[in-house]
Parts: C-alpha cells; structure tokens; sequence
C-alpha cells in the first residue's frame, strides 16, 4: 500500500531537515557503472538525494553537491532529446541522464544556482522559471548566511551537525552487534534469557537497524525497524517518524513503549569455579627462613698472671683428668709410718735448736756445775 504524496514529504523533510528545491525522475551512473540506473530526485538545500521511487520514504543515496566542480552536457542542446550531464565532485564523477534537453535545463539551472549562490547565464527557461530560480537563490542565501543577532549559547551536542566517529562509538550501547538480520534473529532465539533488543547496521550506509523478539498470545515474533542518521540526530522509521538525539534514546524510547517487557541484549559473561593453586617457587629462590647472624664478640684484653702467683698455687690437674684416691686398706700401714715420720722431724728438730742455742753464749755468763751460767 502506497502512502499519500504528503505523507512521504513530509517524512523526507523530517529525515533530511532540508529544504526542497526541486524534484523529478532522471537516471545516474558513477564512472565505474556500465549502465544507468532510475531514481527519483530531490534537491534539498545542496544535497541531492536519491530514492528508488517517489513512495520511498529513506533515501538510498546522496551527492554532496558542495564539492561540485564543474557541471558539462555531453551533447549540445536539442528540445527533444535525451541531455546527460557529467558532474566532476571532488573524489569521482557521476553523470545524470534526463529524459528531455527542456528538463535537464531545469535541473541544471537549479543546481548551478544553489552551489554558486548566482543566477547562471545564458539559460534556456521559461520566465516563471527563472522567478523559482530566483526565489531559491533568496532562501539558500538566507540559509547559509550567518545570523546578524547576537551569539546564542552553545548549541546542544546532537544539534551541531552529524557525530563524528568518535563521538558515535561511546553513544553506541552495549547491545549494538556488527551482524546482519538473520545473525541478530538467531541470537536472540537462542539466548532469549539474555535480553530482547540488538541494535546493527543497516544495509544503506551511515543507518542501523534495530531487532528485537516480541512474545505475543501465539509465541515469541522477530521485529525490525530501520534508524536513519540525520544531522539532529536520529529517525525512528515508524509510521509516524520519531526523532531521538542518540541511540540510546532509540533503545530508551522501545523500552518505554513496551512498557519495560524488551530489554537489551547483552551476552552472560562466564565466570571460573576453580581456584588455581599456586606454582613452586623457582629453584633459584629460597624459601626457608634465614638463620640469625651471630653478634660478634667484645674484644678483651687477656688476663695477665703474676709470676709468684704461679709458683705457689699448685698445678691443677687438666681438664679431663681424675684424681686417684688412697686404697682405704692401706690405711694403718700409711698412719704408722707417718707418725713415725713426724716423730724423726720433731727430734731432727729439737737437735737443731740446742746446737743453735750453745754456739751463741752472752759475755755475762759463768760455768756453774759444768754448765754455763749467768
């Protein structure tokens, strides 16, 4: 079923956030093409856009027409005959074939005037073609001309014009997977316990598309609905377009809608249940404790013993030698002849003290009785 001509404009207007110049059937080729393909064409500020009908509400591709170089005819201006002009971009070029030289003249005078900001000379049109001419020259204008108010405060992120790639790949969420439609199905048939929603890339460049798995009253239904980029942010493809800022706020707003029952799909994490036991320690190491070190010891000066002390202490018998006693039987024989020892000693020694006695005699004395006297 075909949607309604306003329906579709305005759903082009709402994913471009451009303005439409001017629109028609006419066939492209790139440089490495052999044969030309049909579109239907839009020009929008200075895009063009390229759909594969007028019922198409994403556009399937897209010529930045700011790098235009130079735009010539292949062949010279006749009324009823195909025209084909040759666009040089930057980085290759495309031909646009339409199929009357009336109508690649409109085509020509409008894109030449919206990337040159001036009315072309020398144009084969219609006076109330010229006045359109002039009318968008007026608005492109007034589009990329700076605003004369004063400076407004910074614009949000999502508003300053398309995310870079950095800036994308920390908005993408967790459950964004690079498959396709039929990878992200299987997954989440699979794994149903791990979530409901897989956000991919499209097919068309640039877009995603979102997957998810529906439980209904006849079992569980694979859904999926495309996201479009666009320069505030992203396009919701339903069957009233909705705009979110970032694709969290796609995934946010499906969650919402269903009221919590989708949630992201993110794959469970394996967890170990063994504890590895620690390895030897190598050879070289080890492990055993280290025995203290021994204090060193005080330095002293040795004992100095006096010589006589020597002389009269007797000699103690080394170390490791024993004293052997007196044989107790030879008791009597041994106190015999020690008192007869002492007995000999003590006469040997009164002898002694009487001839000591007689050899000194005082001057004083006298002999009495044959004895000497005083």
């Amino acid at each position: 079923m075909s949607r309604p001509p306003r329906v579709v404009h305005k759903r082009r207007e709402t994913i471009t956030a451009l303005p439409l110049y001017y629109s028609g059937h006419l066939l492209k080729k790139h440089s490495k093409d052999t044969d030309f393909k049909k579109y239907y064409g839009e020009l929008r500020g200075c895009s063009l856009f390229l759909y594969k009908d007028d019922t198409q509400d994403t556009y399937t591709e897209k010529l930045d027409l700011d790098q235009l170089k130079s735009m010539e005819s292949d062949s010279p201006y006749q009324k009823k005959e195909p025209t084909v002009f040759t666009l040089s971009l930057s980085t290759e070029k495309v031909q646009l074939k339409m199929d009357s030289a009336d109508t690649g003249e409109v085509w020509r005078g409008f894109i030449l005037t919206v990337v040159k900001k001036e009315l072309p000379s020398k144009l084969q049109l219609m006076p109330g073609q010229v006045l359109q001419l002039k009318e968008v020259l007026a608005q492109e204008i007034k589009r990329k001309s700076p605003s004369s108010r004063p400076p407004l405060p910074p614009r949000p992120g999502f508003l300053s014009g398309p995310p870079s790639k950095d800036k994308l790949s920390s908005e993408i969420a967790e459950c964004f997977f690079d498959v396709t439609r039929k990878e992200a199905e299987k997954m989440l048939e699979e794994n149903p316990e791990c979530g409901s929603i897989i956000l991919r890339p499209s097919t068309m460049p640039n877009n995603y598309a979102l997957t998810l798995r529906q439980v209904s009253s006849s079992g569980p239904v694979m859904k999926n609905y495309r996201v479009t980029q666009i320069n505030a942010g992203f396009v919701i493809e339903l069957e009233t377009p909705v705009t979110v800022s970032s694709l969290k706020d796609v995934l946010k707003y499906f969650i919402e809608k269903t009221e919590y029952r989708l949630c992201p799909f993110i794959p469970s994490q394996p967890y170990d249940t063994l504890i590895v036991e620690a390895s030897p320690a190598p050879k070289c190491l080890n492990t055993t404790p280290r025995a203290p070190k021994p204090l060193p010891k005080a330095q002293v000066s040795p004992m100095l013993r006096s010589q006589t002390k020597e002389k009269i202490l007797p000699n103690k018998p080394d170390e490791g030698e024993y004293v052997i006693p007196d044989d107790p039987s030879d008791s009597s024989l041994n106190l015999a002849q020690l008192d007869d020892e002492l007995r000999r000693a003590l006469k040997q020694r009164r002898e002694n003290i009487y001839v000591s006695t007689d050899e000194k005699v005082s001057p004083y004395e006298t002999k009495l009785n044959g004895k000497t006297t005083m």
